[in-house]
């Protein structure tokens, strides 16, 4: 019966005081797994594996604080009248765009200080980037955030979902687009191709900026579908959509940019 539909319980672990939640552990793996994967394939581009964690000692909480900030910016009505849920980032709330802002920084200062290739470091971070993504989004779905507008039990039926996922996608009496689902599945095709493309010897950066262009491209059309976007502000433009056309062009164009000028090393030299 649909009254007796339980959410899972988005806290994972008690003890006492503290608690652990599935949002953070998620989150977490999705990072320790990314870490593992560029760490490997650093090796084999010639970095050590201290260059890495070094790079995500600093990479990692400026990218939290970032991707919190950006949420926050585009939240203020909310947080300007509940200060104390700032830094709740525990219950949601940390934009993908914010942290890439982030990191991206990060990476820049990061390399010049080691007096390494950004481009290089970018490219093997790419996929480990994406696929820390594609297991991210099983947060949201943990919190029951991040979906769409209103569906059916029919419909979700008939996406052959199993129905752990229907489930949790039946929210104060109502069911929804599963659009964390479909982000996820957008981004480990992504990262599948991601890892094909390293054997193809692309320029440097070009693996990095086509992880740009794919990401965008499925975050553009799956965030028209979303209920919880941020909004540029006074507008109906939402901040996902423009930050996805935006890497999207800028991406195509130092692409193209870059080719012309020459000169450019390939991944695998």
């Amino acid at each position: 019966m649909l009254g007796q539909i339980t959410p899972f319980d988005p806290i994972a672990l008690r003890l006492g005081p503290l608690t652990v939640t599935w949002y953070g552990l998620i989150i977490g793996s999705g990072i320790v797994l990314g870490y593992i994967l560029a760490t490997r394939e650093g090796k084999r581009r010639g970095f050590s594996e201290e260059l890495f964690t070094d790079l995500l000692l600093w990479a990692v909480p400026i990218s939290i604080l970032s991707a919190r900030f950006y949420y926050v910016i585009f939240e203020w009505d909310y947080y300007a009248v509940n200060p104390s849920k700032i830094i709740a980032i525990w219950e949601g709330g940390l934009a993908i765009h914010g942290a890439l802002i982030g990191a991206i920084i990060t990476a820049v200062i990061f390399s010049r200080k080691k007096r390494i290739s950004f481009w290089k470091l970018a490219d093997i971070a790419a996929p480990s980037i994406i696929l820390g993504q594609a297991i991210g989004r099983w947060g949201n779905f943990m919190n029951q955030e991040a979906h769409g507008g209103e569906v059916t039990r029919q419909f979700l039926e008939g996406l052959h979902l199993p129905d752990f996922i229907i489930n949790q996608m039946y929210i104060n009496g109502t069911y929804y687009h599963p659009t964390f689902l479909y982000e996820s599945i957008w981004n480990f095709i992504g990262f599948i191709i991601l890892l094909i493309l390293r054997k193809v010897n692309l320029r440097q950066g070009e693996l990095f900026f086509t992880y740009f262009i794919w990401y965008s491209i499925g975050r553009f059309f799956i965030e028209g579908m979303r209920t919880d976007s941020l909004y540029l502000f006074g507008t109906d433009i939402r901040m996902a959509q423009l930050m996805s056309v935006t890497l999207i062009v800028f991406s195509l164009i130092f692409i193209i940019y870059r080719r012309k000028k020459g000169n450019i090393p390939g991944y695998l030299d």
